[in-house]
């Protein structure tokens, strides 16, 4: 569904007139690891919120972790899309290139991602892997970034044991920011570190033990103290490991992602930054980042945002008067410093005809005029059982929506 909205909006750029213009694509030159390389620079953007994507698209090195290690596809999403926009404020899109990362290796992050071992697991683990090789025993690294679990499946004080040393480090992701230098060459000039935290520890007990699903809360200050930790940790091993060498001289912003449940209907968010000067190891002074998304309706959304709740509650009211097939209007909202600054709307109809979706596109689009004030970035999403059917969108400070109907 999310690909069909990404194709509608596309076209409804193509018909308009605002097709990107590839005959007058900027051609550059990559250092990419000491080597010369021919990149495009497309012409177009699609907003300014939005980075430009060098071309040939190279995919980044740990491709497939995010969407492997978290549960929630909002949060996979958002981890990924947020990340960029905690990135604007240190590489702004007007001057950096956006690339997936190119320097953490797909193995070196699921290590990351594993249990610390004990010494004993550790010396366990080497046998092991000798023995399976047929060679000599050898040291193996230990770099999990999660805390140690020693103790067996049969041990009565296995539950207990894994209440206190949850999996706090869920994801780990890289992005790469580019920059043209004095001889118009495209180099690396900024990194992001995004780390994916676990608000919940989702384990099963052995079948002697009870067999069935737990799920252990974590509490925020665990998230915080243990993602800095964590923050520091990997910092410390892009300095000073010898294959991050060409990197030293890089700045870095590193940016803990709180995940929610696995059944939670909103996305997670970003809860603190920091940044790190080049050839430096030490992570400057965290910031709070105090962003949210809320699902409408829902208790929480009332409680917190009774006004905005109450618009959307309006907004739903508004089009069941009219149209008594309709159920309930569903949403997201993002905020930002406690203010709304963007809404998505999912509106599900029965339509037996274009001339309904129509006539029905027309309808909506009149009333997000009359209740929705123009500061809002909004998107509604009108569809029914066969798919989308048409979409809405009216960026912030904008007076009038763009709409566009599928054929």
């Amino acid at each position: 569904m999310r690909n069909l909205y990404i194709l509608g909006l596309v076209m409804l750029l193509l018909l308009s007139g605002c097709a990107p213009d590839f005959d007058q694509e900027t051609e550059v030159v990559q250092d990419s690891d000491k080597k010369a390389e021919k990149a495009i620079i497309p012409r177009y953007n699609i907003s300014d919120s939005y980075y430009k994507a060098v071309i040939p698209y190279k995919t980044g090195k740990a491709r497939g972790i995010v969407s492997a290690y978290i549960n929630n596809r909002l949060d996979i999403d958002e981890f990924e899309t947020g990340l960029m926009r905690i990135a604007q404020d240190s590489y702004p899109s007007n001057k950096y290139f956006f690339q997936e990362g190119q320097y953490l290796e797909k193995d070196t992050v699921q290590d990351w991602l594993k249990r610390k071992r004990s010494d004993a697991q550790q010396k366990a683990y080497e046998v092991a892997v000798a023995k399976a090789k047929n060679s000599k025993e050898k040291e193996l690294p230990n770099e999990g970034l999660n805390p140690v679990f020693d103790t067996s499946n049969e041990d009565p004080g296995y539950e207990a044991a894994m209440q206190k040393s949850p999996i706090y480090i869920g994801a780990i992701t890289e992005q790469n920011y580019l920059i043209k230098n004095n001889e118009d060459k495209l180099e690396l000039g900024g990194i992001v570190i995004g780390i994916g935290m676990n608000s919940h520890h989702y384990y099963n007990l052995p079948d002697s033990m009870g067999g069935y699903p737990r799920d252990v809360k974590i509490s925020n200050a665990d998230i915080e103290s243990e993602g800095k930790k964590a923050a520091e940790e990997i910092i410390n091993r892009i300095r000073t490991q010898k294959e991050y060498s060409s990197i030293r001289d890089i700045p870095i912003v590193v940016a803990l992602f709180r995940q929610e449940a696995a059944s939670s209907v909103a996305p997670g968010n970003f809860i603190m930054k920091a940044k790190v000067d080049p050839n430096s190891s030490k992570i400057g002074k965290w910031e709070t980042i105090n962003e949210k998304y809320y699902f409408f309706p829902s208790n929480d959304a009332k409680n917190n945002y009774r006004e905005d709740s109450l618009m959307v509650q309006n907004f739903s009211d508004a089009i069941a008067d009219f149209f008594p097939n309709f159920t309930a209007v569903v949403g997201k909202g993002f905020y930002k410093n406690d203010e709304l600054q963007e809404l998505t709307l999912t509106i599900p109809m029965q339509f037996y005809g274009k001339a309904e979706v129509i006539g029905f596109t027309q309808y909506v689009t009149g009333l997000i005029m009359e209740h929705f004030d123009n500061y809002i970035s909004l998107q509604v999403y009108i569809e029914s059982e066969s798919g989308a059917e048409s979409v809405i969108v009216r960026d912030a400070g904008e007076n009038e929506p763009t709409v566009h109907v599928y054929n």
